[in-house]
């Protein structure tokens, strides 16, 4: 190992795998919670959904398609007076959280939105006839009937906030992509390229395998 990857500090090359970990698992979880909210609220104000309001709907999903339009790389940048108030740092993987929430959270809102729609309607009208809450709609139709589909695209999401957390380490959140860039390429050390490759290439094998062992799993369809 050491003739192929003459430059890799180990412990370094450990220690940036449990920072992406990190931050990818933190991310996800805001992102799951603020995109099951977004993507709620598309669906129940659109015309015709429980409950409808057009302006709402609209000044959600205009919201939610310009953060998706913004490049991850860029909407870091926009950010770093906001991380710089929240957390009086843009550095470390703490100070990425914020920009990784707010470019996966509208990603992850549409593909609620869309498990939502897949939902069957004659379930959703028998519920209703029976008297059922709206509140008992959402948690025990809609999220239940589509939870197959959510994991499918949180699995997607969190294939993404891998992505993300290697950009953001080039500007110093740490992680593999921070040490692929800082001490590999800058260096022209490109074995340390190569090793963060193939870690970060493992670590998203890992979230799709889990992903999609639990959609099967979930899906009796």
């Amino acid at each position: 190992m050491t003739k192929l990857f003459p430059n890799v500090n180990w412990f370094a090359l450990l220690e940036a795998t449990g920072e992406t970990f990190y931050m990818t698992l933190f991310a996800l979880l805001g992102t799951l919670i603020i995109g099951i909210v977004l993507g709620l609220l598309l669906y129940l104000t659109t015309p015709g959904g429980l409950w409808e309001n057009r302006l709402i709907n609209f000044i959600i999903a205009a919201l939610v398609n310009v953060f998706r339009a913004i490049p991850f790389i860029i909407l870091i940048l926009l950010l770093i007076p906001f991380t710089n108030i929240l957390l009086g740092t843009f550095r470390g993987p703490n100070a990425a959280l914020p920009a990784l929430i707010v470019g996966s959270a509208p990603f992850y809102g549409r593909l609620v939105e869309i498990a939502l729609r897949e939902v069957d309607k004659g379930v959703i009208e028998a519920a209703k006839a029976m008297g059922a809450k709206t509140s008992t709609i959402i948690f025990k139709v809609l999220l239940r009937e589509s939870i197959p589909a959510l994991v499918s695209g949180l699995t997607v999401t969190a294939i993404a906030i891998i992505g993300y957390t290697a950009v953001a380490g080039a500007i110093g959140a740490g992680g593999l992509g921070d040490y692929a860039y800082f001490h590999g390429f800058t260096r022209r050390d490109f074995d340390i390229v190569f090793a963060c490759t193939v870690l970060i290439v493992l670590i998203v094998f890992i979230f799709q395998f889990i992903g999609d062992r639990i959609t099967n799993k979930l899906d009796k369809r």
